[in-house]
């Protein structure tokens, strides 16, 4: 599926996950031998999974990473310790199978693809060429992106859940590599949620506090001046903030979210960046929450309220702040043991004794 406009965009069809099989699952949770349950909300994950893919099994395997690589001109104005070289560099470690996340990935057994979908600079080795342009502009001095390379980006995002679909892919996880992505997350999801920018804003890879102060200072500017604030309408605030404050990479696994809705493919997401990606997608199309779930809290600010805006409960609370789909492969591997318990738990016959009764 290719977007060219944004009002195709905004009339995509989102089907809801069908109820009768979540209550299939939750009947299987309940013939295993265990108390009622007791598995907490690992047990409503495996519902949501599998009603958002349309399988009472709860397939979630074959498990596809994608890694959206994009930079960001607010760079330029001193919001990370990092220079955005540091892109290309990471990028180019993806395309060679040894990033941190594609190693973590393979340990999983889980595919990994990095897409280009704004470096500023060539596409390595190894790394998928669909980049919209060379990095977004500076939103300090002009809006990061027109309409058209919005549109491109969140495009390619879908296709790439489109091409996952075709090739058999049961679940979707959401990594990027962006130098200033804090940044530009801190920004839309300030935007959209209409809270001040020190609520979401952290350190990203590390400032000072001064350097901090200047990046929230940034961003509540930009906001104003883009009158972000002033639009009423959800899906053309989640927009234009994408448009104005954003990035390519959160534009892209903007388009993944909906694309796993659109193919039924469930989405892990992993932290602030995912998180801004899937506000994104669920602003501009609700429902697009029912396919997503929420890998973990992180040291970004942001994280925990944005999962609370999208009513997702999330797993891990561990201080992470890797990204790169870090997060989102740690969870992939518990669901893997919860996997084996559900479709090879002993049942209550087997074990020989009483099952448990549920009274609500």
């Amino acid at each position: 599926m290719t977007i060219k406009h944004k009002d195709e965009l905004f009339n995509i069809n989102i089907t809801k996950p069908d109820k009768a099989l979540k209550s299939a699952i939750k009947d299987r949770w309940d013939t295993i031998a265990k108390p009622l349950d007791s598995l907490g909300e690992f047990e409503n994950i495996f519902m949501k999974i599998g009603a958002a893919s349309g399988n009472v099994r709860v397939e979630i395997a074959p498990a596809y990473l994608v890694e959206m690589c994009a930079d960001n001109g607010i760079v330029e104005e001193g919001v990370s310790q990092c220079g955005s070289y540091v892109t290309g560099v990471v990028a180019e470690k993806m395309g060679m199978g040894k990033s941190l996340s594609f190693i973590a990935a393979a340990a999983e057994n889980i595919s990994a693809v990095a897409v280009d979908v704004g470096i500023d600079g060539d596409t390595p080795a190894g790394v998928k060429k669909r980049k919209v342009r060379y990095g977004t502009r500076n939103f300090a001095k002009e809006p990061a992106l027109t309409e058209e390379e919005v549109i491109k980006a969140i495009s390619v995002g879908i296709e790439e859940a489109g091409e996952i679909s075709e090739m058999g892919g049961k679940i979707l996880l959401t990594g990027e590599m962006g130098i200033g992505n804090t940044t530009t997350s801190s920004a839309v999801s300030s935007a959209i949620l209409g809270y001040p920018a020190d609520k979401l804003t952290g350190r990203g890879a590390g400032l000072s506090d001064s350097a901090l102060q200047k990046k929230i200072r940034i961003i509540d500017e930009a906001i104003e001046r883009y009158g972000l604030l002033e639009i009423v309408d959800k899906k053309e605030r989640a927009f234009k903030a994408l448009q104005c404050v954003g990035g390519l990479d959160i534009a892209g696994l903007c388009g993944l979210c909906i694309g796993g809705a659109v193919y039924g493919i469930p989405v892990i997401l992993d932290g602030l960046i995912a998180q801004t990606a899937a506000l994104c997608a669920e602003s501009i199309l609700p429902g697009v929450k029912d396919y997503l779930v929420s890998s973990h809290i992180g040291k970004e600010r942001g994280t925990k309220l944005i999962s609370d805006a999208l009513g997702l409960f999330t797993v891990i609370d561990a201080e992470l702040a890797l990204g790169e789909g870090s997060g989102a492969v740690m969870l992939y591997s518990m669901l893997k043991v919860v996997d084996v318990i559900y479709k090879t738990g002993a049942g209550f016959d087997e074990m020989g004794v009483a099952k448990y009764e549920r009274f609500e």
